[in-house]
């Protein structure tokens, strides 16, 4: 049976799930402090991963992971910085019809996980071309011999897969502007959306989705102007319900007479602190030895002191998980939202992935459906 997703709201079949590192792996951090902080963070985390396994196994859904081991070491690049843990598989992977690409993350993405602090902080794909050429080799060298890929053991998702029969293609989607992850890809039926990363707008939409449409023959391409990964700025949840943060115009182009939900200044638009705070420790957060910093310590001590309880009690994020049209899986409890589900016929579940800000995932991201039960279905044949 070859795997295939062609609407994210038929019955899931096939699921990937992230994984953390475990509470043993911070075992060599010196400050207890830190230590026992980072301990209750990936328990926590797992502990929310399990809830979300069982609930998606009750659907009958196969669930599958990447490997990972308690030794630092073996996560540590060219320049002694721990790789961040395999939370997100859908930054790296996507079932596009029975298509499945995979990649790790452009050159960008793989700079800001390993960069050392005298470096320079840049946000596009333009600004890497213009970094000292030995960054260039450093970041090129991690992408060939620090394969996230290998280390995490995804290469037995990809071999099951390729076993099913499924075109899987290694090589990273790109448009003209840099390249697609799984995050900014809405599939549709006949209609793939893909959302703008933070340094496009739609100024140059004709040329992305020209870039985009030449991948993908068999589908119409559209551009929504998300600023980021689409699935944190809306999610179409089932035919004619959309939940969204920000009010974007072309909606009524894109999804014609759809029913929008707004939720202005939820989800991450509502923890810029911390994330900005999160910003200024990036550079000690994956360093062993940054770990008896000050400032260090008292960022991770006020994850918990304030920011998680925050986020657990009044955050609702649109980064939401589908099961089939009658169930979808969300962080929280929302009026509005809630109210919809129920004109729709649709159960929400709640999941609430306490650290989804601390790991920068949330339930949509933290998986990536491979199979989903269904054909390709036209949603706007006026199109043609």
């Amino acid at each position: 049976m070859t795997y295939s997703v062609y609407q994210h709201w038929d019955p899931l079949r096939v699921c990937i799930v992230g994984k953390s590192y475990s509470p043993e792996f911070y075992s060599f951090i010196k400050n207890t402090r830190v230590r026992t902080v980072m301990e209750r963070i990936a328990r926590e985390t797992e502990e929310d991963y399990q809830k979300l396994i069982t609930l998606l196994q009750s659907f009958g859904v196969e669930v599958l992971r990447p490997n990972v081991t308690d030794n630092y070491k073996d996560y540590l690049s060219r320049n002694n910085k721990i790789y961040p843990p395999p939370m997100t598989p859908r930054d790296w992977s996507t079932m596009v019809g029975n298509r499945f690409y995979y990649n790790w993350n452009d050159g960008l993405q793989v700079y800001n996980d390993i960069k050392a602090d005298h470096w320079p902080n840049i946000k596009s794909l333009s600004e890497f071309q213009t970094i000292e050429e030995y960054q260039k080799q450093e970041v090129y060298e991690a992408i060939r011999s620090d394969s996230y890929l290998n280390y995490y053991d995804y290469e037995k998702i990809i071999h099951q897969i390729q076993g099913q029969g499924n075109t899987v293609i290694s090589n990273p989607i790109r448009n003209a502007s840099g390249i697609i992850n799984g995050a900014q890809i809405t599939r549709i039926g006949k209609d793939l959306y893909i959302g703008t990363a933070y340094d496009q707008n739609v100024s140059n939409a004709v040329e992305i989705s020209k870039g985009v449409a030449q991948l993908f023959t068999d589908y119409r391409c559209h551009i929504v102007n998300t600023q980021g990964h689409s699935d944190g700025t809306f999610c179409p949840v089932v035919p004619g319900l959309i939940v969204s943060l920000v009010d974007i115009p072309t909606y009524k182009d894109t999804f014609p007479d759809w029913e929008v939900i707004y939720l202005p200044g939820q989800s991450w638009h509502k923890v810029k602190e911390f994330l900005t705070l999160k910003k200024k420790n990036k550079g000690k957060w994956w360093v062993p030895g940054e770990e008896l910093n000050d400032e260090f310590t008292d960022f991770v001590e006020s994850w918990l002191g304030h920011w998680v309880g925050y986020v657990e009690e009044t955050v609702f994020d649109v980064n939401m998980l589908v099961i089939d049209e009658k169930n979808v899986v969300c962080n929280n409890y929302n009026k509005e939202v809630f109210a919809a589900f129920e004109r729709f016929g649709i159960t929400p579940h709640i999941v609430n992935f306490r650290h989804r800000y601390f790991w920068d995932g949330g339930l949509h991201c933290i998986t990536s459906d491979i199979h989903r039960e269904g054909t390709m279905k036209d949603y706007f044949p006026n199109r043609g």
